[in-house]
């Protein structure tokens, strides 16, 4: 299988913003799958293709490590685990964009406990403002229990770019992937195996997870190994401060989903807290 894309031709911000760009509409196309498919079904058939592709490519080495670096990697397999699992499990009762503007509390969190500037307190009082304006409300349509698989997700995200850097820093290459892949698909088995049913054995299905599962999964991951190589970790936490703006852009053109002025306001809020937490650092990429 051949890389999914010259990675030294392109500068860690562009291959944050493509795995950014890869990442959303693989979930927009996962979305539609669930009216067949549970959640869980969908993330572990994704997540199982995707293991099965990085190791066509790959062929890791199993062998190859030591019982404490195997500690980091399941680990690490385990934040991707509940960092999809949940995300899914969100974005099936409320709109992508919000889901994945609570889910970004994580990496603005990161970026956050990194940084000693007094400014910071602004962030935080942006991205709080932004919670609150998501919160449920007497007539709201948004599902609670959504919001809190979001907040389950943004500690899976948080510890996914933590464990992403350490393993960077740790192993040389892309040959962890297959590994931590695999470790995530098996963790999901169980809650995908029970939920999922009959609809697991469809073709079709299977097809199209395997697509989400290379856009969300195998490009996703390989760009932002690239990335967090060659930048910072809260640097690459306010990179992604585009990515609620993108998936509420993407959920919208690919999924017809049209926001309240007051989740809009709330998705800036937390996108102007990611941005601003880090501006002193981007000069250093």
């Amino acid at each position: 299988m051949p890389p999914v894309v010259s990675k030294a031709a392109l500068s860690p911000v562009a291959l944050v913003l493509l795995s950014i760009l890869s990442t959303q509409v693989g979930a927009a196309i996962a979305k539609p799958l669930f009216l067949e498919l549970s959640p869980p079904g969908v993330v572990l058939l994704r997540l199982g293709f995707g293991a099965l592709m990085l190791m066509l490519w790959k062929r890791p080495d199993w062998g190859r490590y030591s019982a404490q670096e195997y500690r980091l990697l399941v680990l690490f397999g385990l934040s991707i685990a509940a960092m999809n699992g949940f995300f899914y499990g969100a974005i099936a009762r409320i709109p992508i964009g919000i889901a994945v503007t609570v889910e970004f509390l994580g990496p603005l969190g990161i970026a956050l406990l990194k940084s000693r500037r007094r400014l910071d307190l602004l962030w935080v009082a942006l991205a709080g403002a932004g919670v609150l304006l998501l919160s449920p409300t007497p007539g709201s349509a948004l599902d609670p229990l959504g919001l809190v698989y979001a907040l389950i997700a943004a500690v899976g995200w948080g510890s996914y770019i933590l464990l992403s850097a350490k393993a960077g820093e740790s192993f040389i290459g892309a040959d962890i992937l297959p590994i931590v892949m695999t470790v995530a698909a098996i963790a999901l088995l169980p809650s995908g195996l029970i939920t999922g049913g009959a609809a697991l054995g469809s073709p079709r299905l299977w097809a199209l997870c395997a697509l989400v599962g290379f856009l969300s999964s195998v490009v996703t991951y390989t760009l932002e190994m690239a990335a967090l190589k060659r930048m910072a970790v809260n640097v690459f936490g306010v990179l992604l401060s585009w990515e609620p703006a993108i998936a509420s852009l993407l959920g919208f053109v690919m999924l017809g989903e049209v926001l309240s002025g007051r989740s809009i306001l709330a998705i800036g809020l937390v996108s102007l807290a990611a941005a601003g937490s880090a501006q002193g650092e981007v000069a250093r990429v």
